[in-house]
């Protein structure tokens, strides 16, 4: 016989909503506080208020075992992603696609090119940070040698970084929010495309015609030829080193499992450090483990390459176990019954129940400023109702990470937004109209929502599917 759920009263639950979440925004907001520390520290203000309320540490810990196997996958592929950059590092497959990259930059039309390169980056490596806080700062430095100002190069960078992270399958965004939804993460981006291909060509119009003031620039950067030099004189820049993201590539492009397929990508990088970097094998193993780690005499080439590892790849590991804690002790007291029962009475079609997650996700993750922790709220609180209303899950996933991965740059105290003012050196007040692809999303969703353009419906994807397997049988 199936086990009564224990209810408590709305006013309870939402009493255990209000701190849990005073909790969560003291610490990331007030004192900058580790996310997952901060996740964890109001899973426990959720659990103890819980207890009082009636609630014993076994209704807790079941519904946490439950979150845990939903999102165990999307753990595992991390920690793949980590161990695959170390890779990719070592074998000098990443360093190649720096050196030719900044090498073919053409000077008057630096900014497309930058937006261009750091899209390539960030979906290669999976990290708008990583591309950011590296080939971003050795490109700021291009620009202010072009006289390009300041938050011009920002905006091109924040939209390349941001483009390729949203579309990047090794990218931790775009591995939790289809997870937390429910949705495989193939699907999901391709669903992006709808919201993110239209921002990066609007992007790419500006920097073009931005660029035409520039027509005269020549890069003159001390900083640029050294990377160069050094990058070629660290590496032997064969072009086989591009043979794991080409085959990892063509393999996620032919639906092939994921796990499996990093596999790949990271034994092909292992075999071509030994055989063209003449790396040993216990060079490659700690590579993986805990990332590149070289010192190539330039602290600026160092900080670019000494990326990826399995360790590495651990915060943000603890960051999901974290949002998986919060959002199980959130469910466990009956919050999201709560929030569910408030949205079932305002959302009475499929427009205005897209239109309320837009403006629920965008108000949360804009007040909390780290985009993870909202995923894991929102996405299980809204699944069902989507389900509901006929309309596929991965409409639920697109929005996450158009009010949450593109549009938290914007938002002045968000983390990435912070680390943006202190890597590049530029406020996101000054770059925000420089990097379209942080508001216009929301506004090519908003048109969407509207006309029913891009939108999902459940029985036109069971249709798609249907015709896919009677062809394969064919």
């Amino acid at each position: 016989m199936k086990e009564t759920r224990k209810t408590i009263s709305p006013g309870k639950s939402i009493a255990i909503l209000v701190l849990s979440l005073a909790v969560l925004l003291y610490c990331v907001a007030g004192l900058k506080a580790n996310p997952g520390v901060s996740l964890i520290l109001a899973s426990l203000a959720a659990v103890f208020l819980g207890m009082a309320f009636g609630y014993t540490w076994q209704d807790f810990e079941a519904d946490i075992g439950d979150t845990f196997k939903t999102m165990f996958m999307g753990m595992l592929i991390m920690m793949f992603v980590g161990i695959l950059i170390g890779s990719w590092m070592t074998s000098g497959t990443v360093p190649l696609l720096m050196y030719y990259g900044l090498k073919l930059l053409p000077a008057p039309i630096f900014l497309a090119a930058t937006c261009i390169l750091c899209s390539l980056m960030s979906l290669m490596t999976g990290t708008s940070w990583g591309t950011m806080g590296t080939i971003g700062v050795a490109l700021m430095g291009v620009a202010e040698g072009l006289g390009i100002p300041a938050p011009y190069a920002a905006g091109a960078i924040v939209v390349g970084a941001i483009f390729g992270d949203k579309l990047s399958p090794l990218s931790d965004t775009t591995i939790m929010a289809p997870y937390v939804s429910g949705v495989d993460i193939i699907e999901h981006i391709k669903s992006m495309l709808y919201t993110t291909v239209p921002c990066l060509l609007v992007s790419l119009v500006l920097y073009v015609i931005l660029g035409l003031r520039f027509q005269g620039g020549n890069i003159q950067s001390e900083n640029y030829q050294l990377i160069l030099q050094t990058l070629s004189e660290s590496f032997s820049l064969n072009p086989l080193l591009l043979l794991p993201p080409v085959v990892v590539l063509v393999l996620i492009f032919l639906r092939k499992p994921t796990i499996p397929v990093f596999g790949v990508g990271i034994l092909l990088a292992d075999v071509l450090a030994v055989l063209i970097q003449g790396r040993t094998l216990k060079e490659v193993l700690t590579a993986m483990a805990s990332g590149m780690n070289a010192s190539t005499g330039v602290s600026l080439v160092d900080s670019m390459i000494n990326r990826g590892g399995l360790l590495n790849m651990m915060s943000s590991v603890a960051l999901i176990i974290g949002a998986a804690m919060f959002s199980s002790s959130l469910k466990t007291t009956g919050v999201f019954q709560v929030l569910l029962d408030a949205i079932q009475k305002y959302a009475k079609g499929r427009k205005s129940l897209l239109g309320f997650s837009y403006i629920l996700h965008l108000v949360l993750a804009s007040l909390v400023g780290v985009y993870l922790v909202t995923f894991s709220i929102v996405g299980p609180i809204l699944a069902p109702m989507f389900d509901k209303y006929g309309l596929h899950r991965k409409n639920l996933s697109r929005m996450l990470e158009d009010t949450g991965t593109a549009f938290s740059p914007i938002v002045p105290w968000s983390n990435i937004s912070v680390f943006i003012l202190g890597t590049l050196g530029v406020s996101s007040f000054e770059y925000v109209l420089y990097a379209p692809i942080t508001y216009l999303g929301v506004v090519f969703a908003a048109i969407y929502i509207m006309t029913g353009f891009g939108i999902y419906n459940q029985d036109d994807v069971m249709l798609v599917k249907e015709k896919r397997a009677s062809a394969s049988r064919e």
